[in-house]
């Protein structure tokens, strides 16, 4: 079974960090160690123990995803039922994400721990399980790879929407109601439709905003299929382009390839992001462009590791990555070119290639 192999993976990582236990409650790490998608759930891992905690809700939909696991179910909280576990089992100190546990869930598992214990018991770690995740496995590859293969098709249907004088919304809804009829569970975040000057606004919402009869139209969505998400970037122009907007449209074009390019194993992160960057210094648009070159997807929409400038981190064969350079003239307009990249050995393989990027008029 693949989560038992990811559990051995965590415990070593819990055990590396320097805890005896890993308790995890984050809602993506629990459904990667133990196959459980409900909102509400915990999962403790000691030595080759392990248990997943849940409500009443989910009594039938736990026992029948978590499979070769125990799983308890109780109407208190999970990460207490999951912390009184493994006090059973005389555990003295445990792992878990300081990242994603608030203030106030701490406090929560902390009063579950006997005074004289409670202030060693809890380590602080940092994504330990999320870093695990970047890595994908063949079948979690398969499934990015489908939900990027259905946003590649959604681009093409949706395009005959993108026509002066339809709102920002209607594209928006078109693309949404299709991605349901489709098969997706759902879409991966909030679907970004920008027109004209407000394509300058990198994560501007689809408005109520007609679309000009000359302009850009940028079109960021992603799916979410069988867990797995996807997100690319297109951006067309309605109508004849301005020769400005041609240059700007074919560097940021040239950025995003150079980028892709220069993915590989063993590739810092940084340098990815400084092949875009490049490009774009040498057309003077590069204080233009805001934001990271891209991030990894998987479970997440927003996963390691981060394409940005100075990470020194390598990219390793099984990462999927986005590769998104921009260019945002403020009041003007805007272009970014988003792929989603599956890192190997020797390169990289472009997982929303069936979408063209070259420049579309519509």
């Amino acid at each position: 079974m693949v989560e038992s192999a990811r559990r051995r993976r965590a415990m070593q990582a819990a055990k590396a960090a320097g805890a005896q236990a890993l308790l995890v409650t984050h809602g993506p790490d629990v459904r990667y160690l133990s196959g459980f998608t409900g909102s509400n759930g915990a999962v403790a891992l000691f030595g080759g123990q392990v248990a997943l905690f849940t409500d009443g809700r989910y009594t039938v939909q736990a026992k029948s995803e978590a499979r070769g696991i125990r799983v308890v179910v109780d109407k208190r909280p999970a990460a207490v039922l999951a912390v009184e576990w493994l006090l059973q089992r005389k555990v003295k100190q445990c792992a878990f994400d300081a990242s994603q546990t608030t203030v106030a869930a701490l406090e929560i598992m902390r009063k579950a721990v006997p005074t004289i214990s409670r202030r060693k018991f809890f380590l602080a770690t940092q994504g330990l399980v999320a870093k695990l995740r970047e890595v994908k496995e063949a079948g979690e590859i398969a499934r990015i790879r489908r939900a990027a293969a259905l946003g590649s098709a959604l681009f093409e249907d949706v395009l005959e929407y993108v026509v002066a004088g339809v709102s920002e919304v209607e594209i928006a809804a078109q693309l949404e109601f299709v991605a349901r009829r489709e098969g997706a569970d759902g879409m991966s975040f909030e679907t970004i439709i920008t027109s004209g000057p407000r394509t300058a606004l990198p994560h501007g919402r689809a408005s109520a905003a007609k679309l000009p009869r000359r302009g850009f139209v940028t079109m960021d969505f992603g799916v979410l299929l069988n867990g797995y998400c996807s997100d690319m970037t297109r951006t067309v122009h309605v109508g004849k382009g301005s020769e400005q907007e041609l240059d700007v449209y074919h560097s940021v074009l040239e950025a995003q390839q150079a980028a892709v390019a220069a993915v590989a194993a063993g590739a810092e992160c940084g340098d990815v992001d400084a092949a875009a960057r490049s490009v774009l210094r040498k057309n003077k648009l590069a204080k233009w462009f805001s934001h990271s070159t891209g991030h990894g997807v998987g479970l997440e929409i927003h996963e390691g590791p981060r394409i940005a400038a100075k990470q020194k981190q390598k990219l390793e064969a099984g990462m999927v990555i986005t590769i998104e350079p921009g260019v945002y003239l403020p009041g003007k307009f805007g272009v970014r070119i988003e792929d989603m990249v599956l890192v190997t050995a020797k390169g990289c393989e472009v997982l929303t290639a069936a979408s063209p990027k070259a420049w579309i008029q519509v």
